[in-house]
């Protein structure tokens, strides 16, 4: 299935259906009175987050949403049937923006969350209610009111605890495969991953966590190259971004791999001040393309190296998504960080 994770839709609640004047007409029933029913309520559009839906897709083809309108009344006290009303699947996650002021409507966080974008115009009155003593017959009835008409965005942010960054290549896609069984493309050519794959870590009795997978970012992505800042919103939910940087392919040149490190946090700074500020840990992946009696000295001098300038990290973990080796050490020290920020809430 195609990815996608905007869209941009009109809305049409429906009109309430109009009330009616008429009167009775009964045999042996002499001067029987005003007997015109109101009009139904019109369909109200009723937005609503799926656990089981992980596109925008069904909104990128269908743009225009409209409820039912509610039925006119009828004579013999009869009122008109309200119009259905209309729920609008969308994935956890989603945000809806007003297409006018570009203000943020609903953030629909929770599965089976249900919100209100669209209210249904109320139905007008037949001449039932305007029956009284000094106006035996009455001939005024009301109109339906038009229901509310919107233009919204939908920008789809997924929810996860970890968000992967790195360079195309880098081994995101072999890491959230070898923790989780998430199963994303995996080839040795750049932009393997196309869209975020999810991925669900089990560490023991401790539970679990949800980690993502975005394609790679590149230098001058502000600028349109690679895949540009178009999937970096699925990682502004995460608790922790972790940065994984391929050092077996470019070892030992600890310059190129300090100096690529910095460019991928540059990127993530011109795209949002408060996703760079987030707790981001490193891990240096491809170990295992180091010879062992080698790797103490280089990562030592690689630590040194990351923790000047935008690339410095609280926690430098070396892994290989081949191999695992690490990866149990990586994994408990999220599932430790995430139970601590249970804890504090």
């Amino acid at each position: 299935m195609k990815f996608v994770d905007e869209a941009k839709i009109e809305l049409h609640a429906g009109k309430g259906g109009d009330g009616v004047a008429a009167f009775r007409r009964e045999k042996f029933v002499p001067k029987g009175g005003p007997s015109g029913g109101d009009g139904g309520r019109g369909g109200t559009i009723f937005i609503r987050a799926s656990r089981d839906i992980n596109t925008l897709l069904e909104y990128r083809y269908r743009r225009i949403f409209r409820a039912k309108n509610g039925e006119n009344g009828q004579g013999k006290d009869c009122y008109g049937r309200s119009g259905e009303d209309l729920f609008l699947d969308v994935p956890m996650g989603t945000i809806i923006y007003d297409e006018t002021d570009d203000s943020i409507i609903f953030d629909l966080s929770q599965d089976g969350q249900i919100e209100q974008l669209c209210k249904g115009g109320k139905g007008g009155l037949g001449n039932i209610h305007f029956k009284s003593s000094i106006n035996r017959a009455p001939r005024q009835f009301t109109y339906g009111e038009i229901g509310e008409s919107k233009s919204v965005r939908m920008e789809l942010s997924v929810l996860a605890d970890v968000g992967l960054l790195g360079f195309p290549n880098a081994g995101k896609s072999t890491l959230i495969s070898a923790v989780s069984a998430a199963k994303p493309k995996i080839a040795d050519y750049p932009f393997t991953t196309l869209h975020p794959h999810l991925g669900v870590v089990r560490s023991g009795f401790k539970g679990g966590f949800v980690i993502a997978d975005i394609p790679g970012l590149i230098a001058g992505a502000s600028d349109g190259a690679g895949l540009g800042h178009q999937f970096l919103k699925h990682l502004q939910r995460t608790k922790i971004l972790l940065h994984v940087i391929d050092v077996g392919t470019e070892y030992p040149d600890t310059a190129s791999i300090t100096q690529g490190a910095h460019e991928i946090c540059q990127e993530l700074q011109k795209y949002d001040e408060s996703l760079f500020k987030k707790p981001r840990w490193i891990a240096l992946n491809k170990i295992d393309l180091i010879p062992e009696e080698e790797r103490e000295v280089f990562f030592e001098e690689l630590s040194a190296a990351l923790e000047t300038g935008l690339a410095s990290s609280e926690k430098i973990f070396p892994i290989s998504s081949i191999s695992l080796s690490g990866t149990t050490e990586l994994i408990n020290s999220v599932m430790e960080y995430m139970s601590k920020l249970e804890e504090t809430k």
